[in-house]
């Protein structure tokens, strides 16, 4: 019964929980990014990708990964990557693996393994942007 009620009220309000993509939330192309740039939200380093060949290996990644909104949208504190998409020097999107525009998602696969191998391989760079 709570179920039932649980649903008619999410299509009343017109919530939708529908699965997405990364490309139903960046309003540009996404072969039109120039730089991307990860951050470790445990360390604070970050890493910049500025390589068009690395850069679509992201995507790739990225591409099939559904982001499913979850249920508990209470305030959370911390990350473990964000990620800024960059169209020259403009920063035209950013995310963490699992808040998007403020709204908290579960990801398929998770995102987590699929970012920090990546980010894992990348070369290190010195400054951490918090401590």
């Amino acid at each position: 019964m709570k179920k039932l009620l649980l649903a008619i009220v999410l299509l009343l309000s017109g919530c939708s929980m529908e699965p997405k993509y990364l490309t139903e939330f960046y309003t540009g192309t996404l072969d039109e990014v120039t730089k991307a740039v990860i951050t470790d939200g445990s360390s604070g380093y970050r890493k910049t990708i500025s390589d068009q060949k690395e850069i679509k290996e992201l995507m790739n990644r990225m591409q099939n990964v559904t982001f499913i909104q979850e249920e508990n949208q209470e305030d959370r504190s911390g990350f473990r990557y964000a990620i800024a998409f960059f169209e020259g020097e403009i920063q035209t999107f950013q995310f963490t693996i699992n808040e998007v525009d403020g709204t908290y998602y579960q990801t398929e696969p998770d995102l987590y393994p699929l970012i920090d191998d990546f980010y894992k391989k990348l070369p290190e760079e010195k400054e951490a942007i918090f401590h």
